[in-house]
């Protein structure tokens, strides 16, 4: 899955990138496709107690979109360098989790253990993050913690800036004039054009066993929920702007109405799941 939003070398997203934006995360930032969580709950057939492992989890939507669907979910890690985020995630699980147990670690994805005996990962998901992270030493890790027939999967959609549309150029173009022509990325950088893609990022792993499942997925935005959404990125996040954040979003709402039609955005993204095992490691 090779994104051309990726950053090449994108230093980890921190709680002054997104911390301040956790509940504007959980409510603009779109879930995952049908298609995408039955694939992943059925990784898990014929395991008799999954143990999920959610790496950069959000406020939890990976997660809150499996528990629904993989009743047998036994337990659930969540690891993130973000704590606004986690917070927001365990929050959000509460009410769905039943007797799943759900721990949070703030840290690092390629430093997780386990905290107990028994809780061996029989899948890890990575959604819309692995670009942020140390991906060789990620996988190096999964290798360390996953249960023999583990799956892994690496998800992601592209955003609104690599999004090609009349309205996305035309946002893009606006976020330009005030940021400069180059993308920004992380807490200080610039994006840097992509590194290699992830399918050789798993063709170098112990999870050399690949295959790619797409999901187109329509979607429809209002302008505000356009606005909500650039808060959440880390190329139009508020603080980029400094004092001149509300002038750029009654700017940006402004361009939006007028390209809406019936008041409405149109975005046709592709929803693409990597799906990894170990050589001959099926469920």
């Amino acid at each position: 899955m090779t994104r051309p939003d990726q950053p090449a070398c994108a230093t980890v997203s921190d709680e002054a990138l997104f911390g301040p934006e956790a509940a504007d995360y959980a409510r603009y930032r779109p879930g995952l496709p049908d298609g995408a969580v039955h694939l992943l709950a059925a990784t898990q057939h014929g395991v008799p107690a999954p143990v999920l492992l959610d790496l950069g989890p959000g406020t939890g939507q990976v997660p809150r979109a499996l528990l629904p669907v993989l009743h047998r979910l036994l337990h659930i890690d969540l690891v993130d360098v973000n704590a606004s985020m986690l917070h927001a995630a365990r929050a959000a699980l509460e009410p769905l989790r039943g007797a799943c147990t759900v721990d949070t670690v703030t840290g690092a994805a390629h430093t997780f253990a386990p905290a107990a005996p028994g809780r061996a990962p029989t899948l890890i998901t990575c959604s819309r993050a692995f670009h942020w992270m140390a991906r060789s030493e990620v996988l190096s890790m999964a290798d360390r913690v996953a249960a023999p027939h583990a799956a892994v999967a690496i998800m992601g959609d592209g955003s609104l800036w690599t999004h090609e549309a009349h309205w996305t150029a035309a946002l893009r173009e606006l976020i330009q004039s005030y940021l400069g022509a180059d993308r920004r990325a992380g807490t200080r950088g610039t994006y840097s054009g992509p590194g290699r893609s992830f399918q050789d990022d798993l063709a170098e792993s112990p999870f050399s066993e690949v295959s790619e499942h797409r999901f187109p997925v329509p979607r429809a935005w209002a302008p505000g929920e356009v606005l909500g959404y650039l808060r959440t990125t880390s190329f139009a996040r508020p603080a980029l702007f400094a004092g001149r954040h509300p002038e750029f979003e009654a700017a940006a709402l402004q361009l939006l109405q007028d390209h809406a039609a019936g008041g409405v955005l149109k975005e046709d993204a592709v929803f693409t799941v990597l799906l990894a095992r170990r050589p001959g490691g099926t469920a």
